[in-house]
C-alpha cells in the first residue's frame, strides 16, 4: 500500500521541480481554502436564520472531527513528504504525523454534515469541491500523501454517520420530551 501512496504522491505531487504558477495556485489553496469553508458556514447561519442550530451542530461535528484526526495523526505517526525526502515542503509545516489529514477530515465532515439538509446541500456539495482542491493541493505542495487525504474522506464519513445517528435520536427522544414538558396555552 505505502508504494501506491508514494507513486500517487509523486504523480500528484510537485516534488523537487515544480510548476511555479501551479504552486503558487496551490500553495494559496493549501493554506487558505479552509476560511472560504468558515465563510459559507457563517454565511449559510445568516442566510438561514432557521438552519442556525443545524449550522452551529455542524460546527460541533467539525471540532470534534479535528480533535480526532490530531490524536489519530499523533497516534500513528506516518511520516510526512518532505520528511522521507520525497519533496520539500512548499508551505510552512511541522514534521507530526500525516495520517489523517486534519484538513480533510474537518472540510469533508462539513461538506457531509451539510448535504444531510435538504436546505445547506447546495453549500454542501460546494464545501466538497473546496475540500477535494484542498486534498489535492496540499499533496501538491508535500505536506501529504493521497492516502492521508483519503483516509480524512473516510473518517468524515464515520464522524457524519455518528452525527446522523445522533441526530435522528435527538429528533425521535428528545425532541418529543422537549415538546411534551412545554408549557400549553
Amino acid at each position: 500500500m505505502q508504494a501506491l501512496n508514494i507513486a500517487l504522491f509523486q504523480w500528484l505531487g510537485a516534488g523537487h521541480a515544480p510548476n511555479s504558477p501551479l504552486l503558487w495556485f496551490a500553495g494559496i489553496v493549501a493554506e487558505q481554502a479552509s476560511w472560504v469553508c468558515v465563510a459559507l458556514m457563517a454565511w449559510a447561519a445568516w442566510r438561514w436564520p432557521a438552519q442556525r442550530l443545524y449550522v452551529l451542530a455542524a460546527l460541533v461535528a467539525a471540532g470534534a472531527a479535528s480533535l480526532l484526526a490530531h490524536e489519530l495523526a499523533n497516534a500513528l505517526a506516518m511520516p510526512r513528504p518532505f520528511v522521507l525526502g520525497l519533496s520539500p515542503a512548499h508551505i510552512e509545516h511541522g514534521a507530526r504525523g500525516s495520517l489523517p489529514s486534519a484538513h480533510a477530515t474537518v472540510m469533508f465532515t462539513v461538506g457531509l454534515v451539510f448535504c444531510l439538509r435538504p436546505a445547506l446541500r447546495t453549500i454542501g456539495l460546494a464545501i466538497l469541491a473546496i475540500a477535494t482542491l484542498t486534498g489535492w493541493a496540499r499533496i501538491y505542495v508535500g505536506v501529504h500523501f493521497p492516502f492521508d487525504i483519503l483516509a480524512g474522506l473516510l473518517l468524515a464519513g464515520a464522524i457524519t454517520a455518528v452525527f446522523w445517528s445522533l441526530h435522528q435520536l435527538g429528533r425521535r427522544f428528545i425532541a418529543p420530551l422537549i415538546a411534551h414538558s412545554s408549557p400549553r396555552a
